[in-house]
């Protein structure tokens, strides 16, 4: 079966232009090799790379039957190399800049993805581990468990807070392993009522029990040959527990209502958010079954603990929200520095929710510290306001006035329906109606500013201005 690497291979003889090429490949995030073109052949007819960039000419004629050998191999070229294959698919032009290498990495991916039928699937690389974004040490610890007990059969056990991605690792330890083409079922322990618990995880036989009017399976079978995740298995109740730990321990189990015992091949990956070892303490969680469970722990570290990673992470979920059609939005770098401060009790999940909020706000946007919900707010930026004078205030007051469908209705006694023939002062006429039926407004919204902006149809601001201009309080 064919190795699938993430990885990218630059062919030639190492120089200063390689290491450099090399060096930038590293800052984007990129697992990156420099291999000589003696031992391409080799390479490639037992792994799939994400990219292979040939640097030389030299190098070049000595492959010029790759696309042969690895049709499904997208290839790029190093400035003046010169080659023509069908997946070649294009030339990094030298000096190098970051546009032109994302939007090739880009064509690699989607070249990669077209092919990806003529290749068997292998678990080296998974489009899950995505999920892992970030280079804190924290993150880069459990990609490299993940990495080390997926292709055993050990029982794993990831610890960490609510919201950390424990069931994105669970996802990953599955899709690398063994057992990648068989099911990933889920169950979460806490969200299952006790007494329907065993039948969901044994299945039952027709009328076992009320309601049990057709045989079911349950989710080990519906698991076998794959994994089964028992999320938050600090919820499972005693009783349970001891059902669990035989299916462990023996590998069988009888369906609820049934003698008929059924052998199991499941692999376990059990999570929990709650302190395992205290709940022993507590006679609340069996000390045998924690040993069962806990063969190979992973602990996910809260996004408080890796707030070097808030940046990638932003970019995922953005990119995420944007390639599921729902805009997309931007972020200053104080707003990004602002967000790095936040304790985040939410984690991972609390941070996708943010940007999911801000997309639907702000569709196409730019968000800065102050449009974000005050609670993210941990930088001072003085709020913009744009310079309107005095004179373009009025206009715009008495233009929401008179603005209404129905006319506003004045008092006949203070307001005169004709002009007398000694004329009027406009300018107090049209200052008395203003405070009139600001007044109005505020007495009618029991003196609540806003309310009574809205109700005047202008900014509450502009209500503010016009009340200290005529001296007048909420009173």
């Amino acid at each position: 079966m064919m190795q699938i690497e993430q990885k990218i291979l630059i062919v030639g003889t190492p120089s200063e232009r390689v290491t450099s090429l090399y060096c930038i490949f590293e800052f984007l995030g990129e697992q990156c090799e420099i291999v000589s073109a003696d031992n391409l052949i080799e390479l490639v007819e037992s792994a799939r790379y994400r990219a292979l960039v040939i640097t030389d000419q030299t190098t070049v004629d000595s492959i010029k039957n790759i696309s042969t050998i690895a049709p499904w191999q997208p290839i790029l070229l190093l400035g003046k190399a010169s080659l023509t294959l069908s997946n070649i698919l294009g030339v990094i032009e030298e000096p190098f800049n970051y546009p032109q290498l994302t939007e090739l990495l880009h064509f690699c991916q989607v070249f990669g993805q077209v092919k990806k039928e003529q290749v068997p699937t292998s678990g080296n690389q998974t489009k899950l581990f995505r999920s892992l974004v970030g280079r804190s040490e924290g993150i880069a610890n459990v990609r490299h468990l993940i990495s080390q007990v997926a292709g055993s059969e050990a029982t794993v056990l990831i610890l960490g807070q609510s919201g950390t991605g424990k069931e994105v690792v669970a996802r990953n330890i599955h899709y690398m392993s063994e057992r990648r083409n068989g099911p990933f079922i889920p169950v979460n322990c806490g969200a299952i009522p006790p007494e329907l618990l065993e039948s969901e995880l044994f299945g039952h036989e027709k009328g076992s029990f009320t309601g049990a009017i057709s045989a079911r399976k349950g989710r080990f079978e519906l698991a076998e040959g794959g994994t089964l995740f028992l999320d938050e298995i600090g919820d499972m109740p005693l009783q349970m527990q001891v059902k669990l730990l035989r299916v462990l321990q023996e590998r069988v189990f009888e369906r609820v209502g049934g003698s008929k015992t059924i052998s199991t091949n499941v692999r376990v990956v059990a999570a929990t958010h709650r302190d395992l070892e205290t709940m022993i303490e507590e006679n609340e969680f069996r000390e045998d079954l924690y040993y069962r469970l806990n063969v190979f722990p992973i602990e996910m570290p809260s996004l408080s603990e890796r707030s070097e990673d808030v940046p990638l992470l932003l970019q995922e979920l953005v990119s995420r929200v944007f390639n599921e059609g729902r805009g997309k939005v931007r972020f200053t770098q104080r707003t990004i520095e602002s967000l790095k401060e936040h304790t985040w009790s939410g984690n991972v999940r609390e941070l996708s929710n943010l940007v999911e909020r801000l997309t639907i706000l702000y569709p196409g946007g730019l968000v800065d510290v102050n449009d974000l919900p005050r609670k993210y707010r941990y930088i001072e930026v003085p709020e913009y306001s744009v310079d309107i004078s005095e004179e373009q205030l009025e206009r715009d007051a008495l233009a929401s006035i008179f603005s209404d469908d129905e006319p506003v209705e004045l008092p006949e006694t203070r307001f005169p329906t004709e002009l007398p023939p000694e004329g009027v002062n406009l300018k107090d006429l049209l200052a008395e109606l203003e405070i009139d039926m600001i007044r109005q407004a505020l007495e009618q919204q029991d003196s609540v500013v806003a309310r009574a902006a809205e109700m005047l149809g202008i900014r509450r601001t502009t209500l503010v201005e016009k009340m200290r201009k005529y001296g007048m309080g909420k009173e």
